[in-house]
């Protein structure tokens, strides 16, 4: 009799039709994600003028999806270990679903308030089961990635939100926006009956029939004798605190990523939730207005692959130091009339360094840290960047609220990614210092 080790055998497979079904449906799934997300950003300014909200008013309104996504993610990871990773997914997609659909009937902001924050609570749980789904099914080598295209999935969510609006909201105003997401809850079937479970969850679930069925279409060429026992090896360290995170000379290159990972998510939701409405003042059409929606999360689509690509060449902090740099000036100059070709290239850079730059961070993160540690700083890392990404909503209607001129808005507006590119480059001495002078600490 024979253990086989599935981690083992998937990192030596050959990348094949399986496997791309798998990223093709995680990618998918991130698709209508990034719809529920993105949404509000589009009917924010009709739902401004209808329900006569002020701008700080409004800011809090898109922040209540943003709590529940940071709830949604600590619920749905230990319930997913519990009843597997495609429950998991399928519990949270008809929970965001049909809980964006359900906000198209709010009628008051206390109830379209609830509905986001139910809706940011299922999105908060699919994406990290989605991310660890498909990683199982990646080999280490192609991992970096396949995450950059399944995240551009969230980008292209976006676009299609963004694009809908543009032709939908003049005609129908905002509610059809979010009955368009019963559409999704039609094709759920087909994704839950094509999308497999998690290998791991299967194996230790002492389901080795399944586990060899799947096992076979993902290492076609495996031959497996009745005999033979599929297992699952988990290479973890012991479980680390978060003290552990700043030990080793690592508190300086550890407090500046949390910097960067906050300010890069605050800009990434406060540009979604306030681009158009801004947009809209400053004189530009609705539609060129929610048009520079479209071209935000096409620049994070780009950026995030080829973010992903620069960055196995010449460095990840060299590439999100540029990336930060880049965001900073683009976002400074869309506040300066421009006309409409040169304002949706700024709000592209904008889009490619900001949205496009959280897998880069997440890349670094891993990277600083040895093995028994990482889990704790990439949760850490994500738990910072999404109070970053609560706060960027609110902070935009308060500032807006203070009905300063554009220029100064977007100047302000731009700070965070100056503040995220400083705090990089901090990063990036430390960490050669570091490397320069002492040897690696084991894993």
């Amino acid at each position: 009799m024979r253990n086989i080790d599935v981690n083992d055998a998937i990192d030596n497979a050959p990348f094949g039709a399986f496997q791309w079904a798998v990223v093709a449906l995680c990618a998918l799934l991130l698709v209508v994600d990034g719809y529920d997300v993105f949404v509000a950003g589009t009917v924010l300014p009709t739902l401004i003028a209808e329900w006569g909200l002020s701008k700080p008013q409004a800011g809090a309104l898109q922040a209540w999806a943003l709590f529940g996504m940071m709830f949604g993610a600590l619920v749905f990871g230990p319930l997913a270990d519990r009843i597997g990773r495609k429950k998991g997914i399928a519990i949270s997609f008809i929970l965001f679903t049909s809980s964006t659909l359900l906000t198209g009937f709010a009628s008051s902001p206390f109830e379209f308030q609830i509905f986001r924050f139910i809706a940011g609570f299922g999105c908060g749980g699919l994406m990290p089961n989605a991310v660890a789904l498909m990683n199982e099914y990646a080999p280490k080598r192609l991992r970096g990635t396949m995450v950059a295209l399944m995240f551009s999935g969230y980008s292209v969510g976006g676009m299609v939100a963004a694009g809908l609006g543009i032709e939908m909201i003049p005609l129908y105003g905002w509610k059809p926006m979010f009955f368009v997401a019963a559409v999704p809850l039609v094709v759920l079937p087909i994704i839950l009956w094509k999308l497999p479970e998690s290998l791991g969850f299967l194996i230790r679930q002492g389901r080795q029939e399944q586990a060899r069925t799947i096992y076979a279409k993902v290492v076609p060429t495996a031959s497996l004798t009745p005999a033979d026992r599929l297992v699952f090896s988990e290479h973890k360290g012991a479980s680390a605190s978060v003290s552990e995170l700043f030990r080793h000379q690592r508190t300086l290159r550890t407090l500046m990523l949390w910097v960067s990972f906050f300010c890069c998510l605050l800009l990434v939701y406060l540009l979604s939730s306030w681009l158009p409405k801004v947009l809209q003042e400053a004189g530009y059409a609705e539609k060129a207005s929610l048009l520079s929606l479209f071209s935000l999360n096409f620049g994070g689509m780009v950026g995030a692959i080829a973010g992903g690509w620069l960055g196995d060449r010449f460095g990840l902090a060299k590439v999100v130091i540029g990336f930060f740099a880049a965001a900073s000036a683009s976002i400074a100059l869309i506040g300066f009339n421009l006309a409409p070709a040169l304002l949706f290239l700024m709000v592209f850079v904008a889009g490619a360094t900001t949205i496009g730059t959280q897998i880069l961070l997440y890349a670094s993160v891993a990277q600083l840290y040895n093995l028994s540690v990482r889990s704790t700083g990439l949760g850490w890392a994500s738990a910072v960047g999404r109070i970053g990404a609560i706060v960027g909503p609110t902070l935009g209607g308060v500032l807006l609220g203070q009905n300063l001129p554009l220029q100064q808005n977007f100047l302000i507006f731009a700070l965070p990614a100056a503040v995220s590119a400083v705090a990089m480059v901090v990063f990036a001495l430390s960490n050669s210092r570091r490397t320069a002078s002492v040897p690696a600490v084991a894993a």
